[in-house]
């Protein structure tokens, strides 16, 4: 089964962002990092609806105390 792909400005509206933000995270490989896809000669990008939500899964927190254990 072929997964659901998202637009930059979808996953920037989920996340409350601008799509620039996205972009410019994608861009620079700082900050927001979700894999992407680039299709065709046109390099549009989509991202996988399950990266964005294992994104999501790893940046949920209980508390402020809490820190992101690198792997």
């Amino acid at each position: 089964m072929i997964e659901e792909l998202l637009t930059t400005k979808q996953v920037a509206t989920v996340l409350g962002l601008k799509a620039k933000t996205i972009a410019n995270a994608r861009y620079t490989g700082m900050g927001i990092n979700i894999p992407f896809i680039k299709i065709g000669s046109s390099g549009a990008v989509r991202y996988k609806k399950s990266e964005l939500e294992s994104y999501l899964d790893e940046n949920t927190f209980q508390h402020n105390g809490e820190t992101k254990v690198e792997v």
